[in-house]
Parts: structure tokens; C-alpha cells; sequence
């Protein structure tokens, strides 16, 4: 088959199986040229196959050295359809992994049920002797099936309590125009705390912990945004900062606990980046492909890979760890520097759709976004007829 690039709005519904296989080798000779980090030795990563869950797993890899056991719920290829492209994320990243003779298995399921939870837990118990040293949460999902009640939730990205009204971008197109968004019920806002709150994280650890699969000092560590005063009525002040302040506070809950077996758990906030998820955020788009252009030039932008690096070398695995108030990892800290929003906050007033391609990196970010599914790598012959019917390795075996 040879692939190409279906883009329908914020979704690509292709990926290119060689062009996901170099964008993670280019994560993994990232991390390789970085100094070692002592860190964790039997990871478990929540959310693997793209993203911040991705990188996670290739810095816990292939900058400490660790076993990793990644769960995510990604669609193989059909005799009409590429597999998904964190299907072909996580077949590359086993590939290389295997090669340099790191364990490296995966289990594709919905990480919310009980099933899926049962599996992990039982191959943790045939393969790894150590017990688990660090969970990472990561997880991603528009909707949820409650694994005791069977209730099916859906998430909404809506503001609380007032319409929101500012300019957006249609990315592919490049059109500048006003969107507003009608506020959030009180079901849309319970809705979205089920779906993307921590009840799934406090689940994952209580069945870690009652079969004591936890090593002592285990860390545990789940990934929330808060963002900038622009994004703020439909982000941190609406339906999804809700849900992650219910993660926030059952993280601080579960660092309680922890602290019978000397383990802690933290949020780490982390930078915007170009994702499958943030595409979806309306605003958000635009604002990244500001920010982009002025971190850029100021020679401070990273990506995911090296976010992660950053995470477990300076922050996690440092002896110099350091907490904001709310007991959170600050690797937005650049991002929202007084200088960079005050810069953004200034040039966001005159940005429109003449001016975008001058005034942001709205190239920059179709170019990110091609990436996440595997298209405009460098070295990847696109004309080609390709297999799409890519295995997991580990996944034939469990």
C-alpha cells in the first residue's frame, strides 16, 4: 500500500509505518546522546504508544536502562486501513528495544477496564522478579467505560459557567476566525472528570499495591497541563481543568499512601506541545504555533522527547527535586515565563489570517502534527509501496 496523509479537521486517519519507525528512532539517538540517568528499572507506562507516554518509555529505556511493560489500546492494520500510528510507535520502539537487548513488552486493551488492569498485573508477576519502581500515567481518551458500573462516559471540552468567545485557527487551511463555545453543564463537567479525572489512576495503584507489586521507594507520576491566561476559560477554568484537578488531588491522596513503602507521587505539568489531543482544543492551536515561533528564537523550545529527558534527569531523578505549592512538577516553566507570555499576549491581538504564516510557526505546527502520524521524515521514501500489516512483537507472545 502506499500511504499518504488523510487529514479530516483535527484527525489523520492514516499513519505511515516507516515514517512512525524513524520519528521514534529519532526520540531514541536523542536520549542515547544524553548523560545517564539513575534512574528506574522497571517501569510501567500507562498511555505508551504516543506522546509524552512514548517518550516516557524511550527515556526510561534507553536512558536508564529499564524494562518497560506499556499499555495502550491502538488499532492494527486491516485489509482497507493503515494500523493506528501508535500501533506502529509501539511495534518500532519494541524493535529497537529487543535489538539492544532491553525487556520490552506491550499489552493493547482499554486501559480503563479491570481486564486490562488483571493482564498487566499477571505479566508483571511471570516476567518481572523486581516489583514495579515507577508508574506513568498517561493516559488520553475521549470517552470512558466505568469497569465497575459499565456507565459509558464522554468528555467535552467546554468552559465553566460563561460562553467563551476568542480566535482560533484552522490549521491545514490557515484561517483565522472567532469561535465560541457554550458553557459546560454540571453532567458535562461530571462527565469529563469520569473520563479524565484520577479515579482510573487511584484504581491502577490500589491493584498494584494489594498485590504488592510496588517496590519500596516506588514513585508513581501522571501528566497535567495548566497553561496560559489566553487558553485558561476553555482549559484550566473549564470542563478538562477540572478533571485534571481531580487528578491533582487524588496524586496528592495517593502520595499519602505512599509513604508506607517510602514512595511518592507527583504531577508533573508539562509544556503545550502539537499532540493528537491538543489538536482537538479549540484556541490551542493557535496559541502553540505563537508560542512555537518565539520559543524557537529564544532557543528554549523542546519537544516531547526532550520534556521527558528533562523530567527524569533534572526534576525526578535529581537530588534537587523541587515542588510548587501543589506538590507539582513545573516543566511549563520556560513556557510560561513572564517574558514569552507577556510576548505572546502582545502579538496575539494583531494575528490574522494574513498575517499567521508571518506572525506564528503555523508551519511548524502542520509539520509537527504530519509527524505524530508518521509523515515528513526525513529519509522515508513516501512513493513506496509499503507493508502496513506491522506486528508488536511482544504482543504475539502475551
Amino acid at each position: 500500500m502506499i500511504v499518504a496523509p488523510k487529514i479530516r479537521g483535527f484527525i489523520c486517519t492514516t499513519a505511515h509505518p516507516m515514517g512512525c519507525a524513524a520519528n521514534v528512532m529519532e526520540q531514541i539517538e536523542y536520549v542515547k546522546k544524553q548523560p545517564h540517568v539513575s534512574g528506574p528499572k522497571k517501569v510501567l507506562i500507562i498511555g505508551a504508544s504516543t506522546g509524552y507516554g512514548l517518550a516516557s518509555r524511550i527515556t526510561a529505556t534507553f536512558g536508564s536502562g529499564a524494562d518497560t511493560i506499556g499499555v495502550s489500546f491502538e488499532k492494527p492494520a486491516d485489509e482497507k486501513r493503515t494500523a493506528s500510528a501508535g500501533w506502529y510507535n509501539t511495534a518500532a520502539f519494541e524493535s529497537v528495544a529487543h535489538a539492544h537487548s532491553y525487556y520490552a513488552k506491550s499489552i493493547n486493551g482499554d486501559a480503563f477496564s479491570d481486564l486490562i488492569k488483571e493482564q498487566t498485573i499477571d505479566l508483571i508477576k511471570k516476567d518481572w522478579q523486581g516489583k514495579v519502581d515507577l508508574v506513568i500515567y498517561s493516559l488520553a481518551s475521549p470517552r470512558r467505560i466505568h469497569p465497575r458500573t459499565g456507565q459509558v462516559f464522554n468528555s467535552t471540552l467546554k468552559p465553566i459557567g460563561d460562553t467563551y468567545i476568542n480566535k482560533t485557527v484552522d490549521v491545514m487551511n490557515g484561517i483565522v476566525h472567532e469561535v465560541s463555545i457554550p458553557p459546560a453543564s454540571t453532567e458535562d463537567i461530571e462527565q469529563t472528570i469520569q473520563v479524565m479525572g484520577g479515579e482510573d489512576l487511584q484504581y491502577w495503584v490500589d491493584a498494584l499495591l494489594n498485590e504488592g507489586l510496588l517496590a519500596n521507594g516506588a514513585k508513581v507520576i501522571a501528566y497535567s497541563y495548566i497553561g496560559p491566561e489566553i487558553t485558561y476559560p476553555v482549559y484550566r477554568a473549564g470542563t478538562i481543568g477540572a478533571a485534571k484537578e481531580d487528578l491533582e488531588k487524588v496524586t496528592r491522596d495517593l502520595n499519602t499512601r505512599l509513604q508506607k513503602i517510602q514512595g511518592n507521587a507527583y504531577i508533573s505539568v508539562n509544556k503545550a506541545l502539537v499532540t493528537q489531543a491538543s489538536s482537538a482544543i479549540p484556541v490551542v492551536p493557535l496559541y502553540i504555533s505563537l508560542l512555537y515561533k518565539i520559543m524557537k528564537r529564544e532557543g528554549n523550545h523542546e519537544g516531547c522527547i526532550e520534556q521527558m529527558y528533562r523530567l527524569f534527569h533534572d526534576r525526578l531523578y535529581s537530588p534537587s527535586l523541587s515542588l510548587d505549592n501543589e506538590h507539582r512538577i513545573r516543566l511549563d516553566d520556560w513556557e510560561l515565563s513572564e517574558k514569552i507570555q507577556q510576548e505572546i499576549k502582545t502579538t496575539w491581538m494583531t494575528i490574522t489570517t494574513e498575517n499567521l504564516a508571518i506572525e506564528t510557526d503555523i508551519a511548524g505546527y502542520r509539520e509537527e502534527f504530519q509527524r505524530l502520524f508518521g509523515f515528513g521524515l526525513s529519509g522515508v521514501d513516501y512513493s513506496a509501496d509499503v507493508n502496513v500489516a506491522v506486528p508488536i512483537p511482544s504482543i504475539d507472545n502475551v
